[in-house]
């Protein structure tokens, strides 16, 4: 078993999927760090292979939201708060990375689109040792969708671990969502 793993995401809405790609990674290792991409726009810059990951309407919560989201949907899956810990992930500014995440752990990524190879090999790039969990190209569940059914008054609570149904919906979170997505259609 490996002593320190980690995982990114930018988890603008934590989602089954994203809860089922940290477990699996949690699985593999002591102890998991959860890194969160774009925690602020300083290191969100435009990428080419997801150019839609920059925008405000595809970054609707905080760093601290996400952080919150991530931890209470871990701790009803049943992972010691003591397994884990969740740090900022400037994937955009790789050669901050090493700041967050200690040189030496091991990167589980999975692969869903373009954007999953390029992140792959910019962090190999940065000499981390990488382990593809899975690669998928029938993404079910994508927190863009989740946004959509929110903005739309359609039913998402089926694709979010309670957890993060419970916090978004009392942290003002929907509603912000519903209101930025109704901007962006005008």
């Amino acid at each position: 078993m490996i002593e320190l793993g980690a995982v990114c995401g930018r988890f603008q809405i934590f989602h089954n999927d994203h809860l089922q790609y940290v477990l699996a990674a949690k699985a593999k290792c002591r102890r998991l760090i959860v890194g969160i991409t774009s925690p602020d726009k300083s290191v969100n810059p435009l990428e080419a292979a997801d150019p839609n990951r920059a925008l405000d309407e595809a970054n609707p919560c905080t760093y601290y939201e996400r952080m919150k989201m991530v931890e209470s949907a871990l701790l009803a899956a049943g992972v010691d708060r003591a397994d884990f810990d969740i740090v900022p992930f400037p994937i955009g500014k790789p050669e901050l990375m090493r700041f967050y995440i200690p040189v030496g752990t091991h990167l589980f990524v999975t692969i869903l689109d373009e954007w999953g190879h390029c992140k792959t090999e910019r962090l190999k790039d940065y000499g981390y040792d990488v382990e593809i969990l899975w690669e998928r190209h029938d993404k079910v569940i994508s927190s863009s969708m989740i946004r959509r059914r929110i903005t739309g008054d359609g039913d998402w609570a089926q694709f979010v671990p309670a957890a993060t149904y419970d916090f978004v919906l009392s942290h003002g979170i929907a509603e912000r969502i519903k209101q930025t997505g109704l901007r962006s259609a005008e």
